[in-house]
């Protein structure tokens, strides 16, 4: 298991940079974009939203104490769940897809 997430991982980094290179300047993604986005950047998506999320109930205790929940539920909960959960497939800024006029 440890091995196939660092496969993932691996596969990931190196895919990354050679998709910007063939994007179109419109938006709306290609079948490929979506396929890679549900096979690869989702799983992994999900796995950072759930590692931050414990990371942060970890560090709850001390941030209750420095008065910085909302930050810190911000940062380590929102924005990984925003980009995991509220983003079209295929596309690289979260919120609602709109068609271009």
């Amino acid at each position: 298991m440890k091995r196939m997430g660092m496969m993932l991982l691996c596969l990931t980094l190196i895919g990354t940079p050679g998709l910007r290179a063939f994007a179109a300047e419109v938006d709306q993604p290609s079948a490929g974009e979506m396929a890679l986005d549900l096979v690869v950047a989702r799983p992994f998506g999900v796995a950072i939203t759930a590692v931050s999320s414990a990371v942060f109930l970890v560090s709850l205790p001390f941030t209750a104490l420095a008065g910085g929940v909302g930050e810190a539920a911000d940062e380590l909960v929102k924005k990984p769940a925003q980009e995991t959960f509220m983003r079209c497939l295929g596309c690289r800024v979260s919120g609602r897809h709109q068609t271009p006029r």
